[in-house]
């Protein structure tokens, strides 16, 4: 049994890898992940723009997809949609085989999005018509716009992957709005066991931005709270979870079938070189959550990872660590809204870089149909290859 397989079986977290490459569904690495124990996928769009940029894996889809007339923008998005399909096919099993518990596959909306209600609700209905299958996960950013997309989307059935949350009181409105969701769901007739939904609360980001503004302070009570942030307002997070999952609300909505919302320890690599490179994977470990992973802190975590259930352990001394951080003067829910606000901006560069890149190419290609795309083959493919340096 790998320890991914432990983690799962015994302390009731499920491991998703956080990346989808082409290459990994061609060469069947995804599948032998899955035989060890990953039991889902997620992307973002800097995922997805480094996996099309970083290889000539979709060169002939994106040349093929050119010739019938496509714009770049919905070849990119045929792009994204083709490795979604596969990767959902071989997560099928998993989903059909555990109660529809994992086996997900998510896909963000544009984060062009991101601060408009009702495009992001277009938008995430039009990849579940895209993406007809059952473990799908759409992916919608936490900005107060997205609150409300997804409280409407819950309230259509969708299955939805709430993603950029960075704290406690948006985390808060985002279980609201899954509540507020199947209520208005099942008052409508609906099944609440077709709908799922994990909420995605990073980790190793927001260690980083309190850590910079604690240096910055750089008073000895200041430097002395480094480095625990993350962790203890994850721990009070799962506290949330916990206490809201479990009133007469809830227990209504269970009782018609409903799942409850899993937390989701998102960016769970370290940042720090000082750091243990599996700390945000040991010190969040804990039933109903989900744990995601690169491959890197995957093989570490294999290699010299500790499992014990923590999570729930040290809740009142993150609770006094929040008002430490208070007292000098971090004040985490404006932090969070700055780290929502990075994170969609980067977001927003890696899909605009990808859609550049991706136009730069067409740029490369030949004019002249049937004559020097045949004879100057190599020598488009390497000007195709200068316009992805590039």
């Amino acid at each position: 049994m790998t320890k991914l397989e432990h983690l799962y079986g015994h302390f009731g977290q499920s491991p998703w890898l956080d990346n989808l490459t082409r290459a990994y569904l061609r060469d069947g690495t995804l599948a032998r992940m899955v035989a060890d124990g990953i039991r889902g996928v997620t992307a973002n769009p800097t995922i997805f723009a480094r996996s099309i940029t970083g290889s000539h894996d979709y060169d002939e889809q994106f040349l093929e997809l050119m010739a019938a007339g496509k714009s770049v923008d919905e070849a990119y998005w045929e792009l994204v949609i083709s490795d979604a399909g596969q990767a959902l096919t071989v997560l099928r099993p998993v989903f059909d085989g555990g109660d529809c518990i994992d086996g997900f596959v998510s896909v963000e909306v544009s984060p062009e999005l991101a601060h408009d209600a009702s495009a992001t609700i277009a938008a995430a209905r039009w990849l579940r018509g895209r993406i007809a299958q059952p473990n799908l996960l759409v992916k919608i950013p936490a900005t107060a716009e997205g609150v409300t997309a997804v409280e409407a989307l819950i309230a259509e059935g969708a299955s939805i992957n709430v993603t950029l949350l960075f704290s406690l009181p948006r985390y808060a409105e985002i279980i609201e709005a899954y509540l507020s969701g199947l209520e208005k769901f099942t008052a409508n007739g609906g099944d609440p066991s077709t709908v799922s939904s994990v909420a995605s609360f990073f980790v190793s980001r927001v260690d980083s931005e309190v850590d910079r503004r604690l240096e910055a302070l750089g008073t000895d009570g200041a430097l002395a709270l480094r480095g625990q942030a993350a962790v203890a307002q994850a721990k009070l997070a799962y506290r949330l979870f916990s206490e809201q999952f479990s009133t007469k609300r809830w227990h209504r909505l269970a009782g018609l079938g409903a799942d409850v919302q899993r937390p989701l320890w998102a960016s769970t690599s370290t940042k720090n070189p000082k750091d243990r490179d599996t700390r945000y994977v040991e010190e969040l470990i804990g039933r109903e959550t989900v744990t995601t992973l690169p491959e890197a802190t995957i093989a570490a975590f294999e290699d010299h990872g500790t499992m014990a259930r923590t999570v729930d352990n040290g809740v009142p001394q993150a609770a006094e660590l929040m008002q430490r951080l208070a007292a000098v003067g971090i004040d985490m829910t404006a932090l969070g809204r700055t780290l929502e606000d990075n994170g969609i901006a980067g977001f927003n560069k890696a899909y605009q870089d990808v859609l550049d890149n991706l136009k730069n190419l067409v740029a490369a290609l030949p004019t002249a149909p049937g004559t020097t795309r045949e004879k100057d083959s190599s020598d488009a493919s390497r000007r195709r290859s200068h316009a992805r340096r590039s």
